[in-house]
């Protein structure tokens, strides 16, 4: 089973409606959506904005359906200005850029767990290459292979995205897809991290991101079918 984790509804709703066989439990108060695309099976839902929803859901998704990998699909600001709106991010890694010990003396972004200390989390090779591959399809689209940054902050001053692409070298910078990241790597579920430009390097209101993440999704969307057909 492939699970698919959202954190708007545009974006599970899009993907919902190619569902076969559909079925729909809820577990933590979220709505878990099943079925079959393409004779695949797949599970998704819509974890909401931040990463403690994100980590969450990524866990009740783990313990109830046992998938055999996930996608974080949505939408991100650039960090690079190799990046404009509507292009796509694929991660290599992740890292959380808010995550910040460096009054104990600890790099930013260095996470400790009970047995290991790192910043990266690494995403699966295999998946990566897949959902790069498929999202060459897509018209007008620059497609990048990277480090993806993740906090719980809305990124939209140009200093702050200087300083998070100066700090670890990050193509885009959102809210989900580190926690995403981290509960994966913990649990050994292979996982990559796919983003679509919704706001550029340069200074950008909410009300962009409101505009745009339309257009963000509906290019997601269609690199998680290209997905379902690749895989």
């Amino acid at each position: 089973m492939i699970g698919i984790i959202c954190a708007l509804s545009i974006e599970v709703e899009g993907i919902a409606k190619l569902l076969e066989n559909k079925t729909e439990k809820t577990y933590a108060k979220m709505k878990y959506v099943s079925g079959t695309i393409n004779g695949k099976e797949v599970v998704m839902t819509e974890c909401g904005i931040g990463k403690v929803n994100a980590a969450m859901s990524t866990q009740v998704m783990i313990d109830k359906y046992n998938p055999s990998l996930i996608i974080n699909s949505g939408i991100a600001g650039s960090v690079s200005r190799k990046l404009k709106i509507g292009d796509i991010v694929i991660s290599d890694d992740c890292v959380q850029h808010d995550f910040d010990g460096t009054q104990m003396g600890d790099p930013k972004g260095l996470i400790q767990y009970n047995d290991e200390k790192r910043i990266d989390i690494p995403a699966d090779k295999e998946i990566a290459m897949k959902l790069f591959e498929s999202c060459k399809g897509l018209e007008n689209t620059n497609i990048l292979m990277g480090r993806i940054a993740t906090g719980d902050i809305f990124v939209a001053d140009k200093a702050m995205r200087q300083a998070i692409a100066d700090e670890f070298s990050a193509l885009a910078c959102e809210m989900e897809g580190g926690a995403v990241a981290q509960v994966c790597y913990r649990n050994d579920v292979p996982f990559s991290v796919l983003r679509c430009i919704s706001d550029d390097f340069d200074e950008n209101q909410f009300m962009d991101f409101m505009e745009f993440r339309v257009i963000a999704a509906e290019k997601s969307i269609s690199a998680i079918q290209n997905f379902l057909k690749l895989f």
